[in-house]
């Protein structure tokens, strides 16, 4: 999973006015058939029917998930289930208790036929902007938009029958005729209008979301992989044609930099582009799963900004496919969607995902040294505004509750600058020959999509396969409290600290915004009451003044990342001219642009004896 925060920063300012095989012993020749009716929906809830298969219990426990795998979080997805019913065979109903906020248990089960409720979607209740203390974020939840888009995360829609995860499911949508699903699952049903899908078992179900809308798709070939790229654009600002070149490019780099590790011969990226409207998505980011990424991103914002976007969460999420779902855990082979119990190893099923992300771009040629640079420093920074002496595995297993929860962010920063460290120690200690990607494809190797591994031996088997410093490094300060002196393992390649000028936004400070906007009239306005930089201060801009146009561009809520995108792009002293509203009277204001400049922490290649192992690293 990988949540955009930068996302929440403008969505701030417009708003302030895994694969599992458990293992079983049903018969094979039972199955569970699910109904999804996509074409009557009434008050904004789809109708699901269960049938029932043989029930030889007098009580059976019906379930929808508490956690899913790639979420780290509760979300409750059985509070979206209304008017549950428990039907026999002459239609009666049966004597249903509701346990908690996920579980139902029926009475007399023996005479159970089928089950039926009503699901709301998640996306119409988010309250905190996608990332609230009760919403479920937004690439897991689900969406409900009759006769344009239904977003169908299966974990909000089908649950799952006690014991009876590990038998086949059978699920038939029936869908209006002008949407078509985008998945990676094979529709077995010829017809316009229904849609019919067979999974072994219940996991692997949930690991295949599907996006019914107006077919807009894209489709290439990486490597042997079919790669499927499918958009949802309210407006049609988009279409899956804008954004599939850079995708291409990029996913091709990928599968290069990978090598020989090929999980899944179908990957499809589904793009949901919110509104941003009250009742829309607001948590922007993607959900991995093992052949698909669910993406969420506002549709408001420029191209090269959802480009370069979709480059991090994609690139992100599909080195997944790596870890953890390749090389994970007993905590994620079994994972128990009410009771789950997490794995110790967040550093390596995101930091080193998220460390991944970025290397490969340096190492195919996609960014130059510099900008990883930059990054790895921005991680540092980052980092070190965490608990730095909070044990990284006691973390990772305590996830879901607090303090750690709150902790759960440092996954991308600590995370990947752990994953950095290892690959510097086995580079260093291999004089080149060898990195954490080699370690990866022997993990891989050695255990694999079927094969777990015992979550208290995993350190022991890395140290194994690669050298006593590792071990003791995770000793150190992976599992233990010891924060990681990231320039003393980057001195190792030649590679030091330095200080250095940055300008900061001009209309956002981090996640603080200097603009707000009026909703009801979509004005910019200059935030009151808040000490302003030099941007404003030569400008003579002031708290409270509305921002009518930029350089002759008018700008409103409606292209306001447009604005905020073309100041990224203004250079110290260019000329500027806006037209403002204050006190209900338009004026024009014209300077030069000034940044506000803050000294931050970098790195840069100052040692040039270490240039053949620096070289090994980033470009090995």
């Amino acid at each position: 999973m990988k949540k955009l925060f930068f996302a929440l920063a403008f969505s701030c300012l417009i708003w302030t006015s895994k694969a599992s095989t458990t293992t079983t012993t049903d018969s094979k020749k039972e199955e569970i058939e699910v109904s999804i009716n996509l074409i009557d929906v009434k008050d904004d809830q789809v109708l699901v029917t269960v049938k029932a298969p043989k029930i030889k219990t007098n009580d059976i426990t019906f379930s929808l998930p508490k956690t899913v795998p790639g979420t780290y979080s509760t979300d409750n997805y059985g509070k979206y289930i209304a008017d549950f019913k428990a039907i026999d065979s002459k239609g009666n109903l049966l004597t249903v208790t509701k346990t908690d906020d996920n579980t139902w248990v029926i009475k007399n089960a023996k005479a159970l036929v089928k089950i039926t409720y009503l699901v709301n979607d998640t996306f119409d209740i988010e309250k905190g902007r996608g990332f609230g203390k009760d919403d479920v974020f937004s690439p897991s939840g689900t969406n409900i938009d009759a006769g344009k888009n239904f977003m169908l995360n299966l974990h909000g829609f089908i649950g799952y029958f006690q014991d009876k995860k590990g038998i086949p499911y059978k699920v038939t949508i029936t869908h209006p005729e002008t949407l078509w699903g985008a998945t990676s699952m094979i529709d077995k049903d010829g017809s316009k209008t229904v849609d019919l899908f067979e999974m072994p078992l219940y996991s692997e179900l949930l690991e295949n979301p599907i996006m019914y809308s107006k077919p807009d798709y894209t489709t290439f070939m990486v490597d042997g992989m079919d790669i499927q790229i499918a958009v949802y654009s309210p407006s049609g600002k988009f279409t899956a044609e804008n954004i599939t070149p850079e995708m291409k490019v990029m996913m091709t780099a990928q599968k290069t930099f990978l090598g020989k590790v090929n999980s899944t011969k179908k990957y499809t990226v589904i793009l949901y582009l919110s509104s941003m409207t009250p009742t829309d998505a607001k948590g922007f980011g993607a959900l991995e799963h093992p052949t698909a990424t669910t993406v969420v991103m506002p549709e408001m914002m420029p191209k090269e900004e959802l480009v370069k976007q979709m480059k991090d969460v994609v690139s992100h999420e599909f080195f997944h496919i790596l870890t953890p779902l390749t090389v994970h855990s007993k905590e994620i082979q079994y994972f128990d969607y009410n009771d789950p119990k997490m794995s110790q190893h967040l550093w390596m099923y995101e930091g080193v995902t998220e460390y991944f992300a970025n290397l490969f771009q340096i190492n195919q040629g996609l960014i130059p040294e510099t900008e990883f640079y930059t990054r790895m420093a921005g991680k540092i920074e980052h980092a070190n505004t965490m608990n730095d002496t909070m044990p990284f595995t006691v973390m990772s297993a305590n996830v879901l509750t607090e303090p750690y929860k709150d902790q759960y962010l440092n996954v991308y920063e600590k995370g990947a600058l752990i994953g950095m460290c290892l690959d510097i120690i086995i580079r260093e200690k291999s004089e080149g020959k060898r990195g954490i990607l080699d370690l990866m494809h022997q993990l891989s190797n050695e255990y694999g999509v079927s094969k777990p591994f015992n979550d208290e031996e995993l350190f022991a088997k890395i140290t194994s396969l690669t050298y006593p410093e590792v071990g003791e490094f995770f000793s150190k300060y992976v599992s233990g409290p010891t924060p990681i002196p990231y320039y003393d393992f980057l001195s190792k390649v030649g590679v030091t600290k330095i200080t250095q000028k940055t300008p900061e936004g001009i209309f956002l400070k981090g996640q603080v915004p200097y603009i707000g906007v009026n909703q009801a009239t979509k004005e910019i306005y200059v935030a009151p009451n808040k000490e302003l930089n030099i941007f404003y201060s030569t400008l003579d801009l002031k708290g409270g003044d509305i921002i009518v146009s930029i350089n002759d561009i008018p700008y409103s809520l409606d292209n306001i990342y447009d604005m905020i995108t073309e100041s990224m792009k203004w250079k110290e002293n260019d000329p500027i001219t806006l037209k403002i509203k204050r006190d209900g009277k338009e004026q024009i204001l014209k300077g030069v642009v000034k940044f506000p400049y803050i000294d931050t922490e970098g790195m840069d290649a100052t040692d040039a004896s270490k240039a053949n192992l620096r070289n090994t690293w980033l470009k090995g």
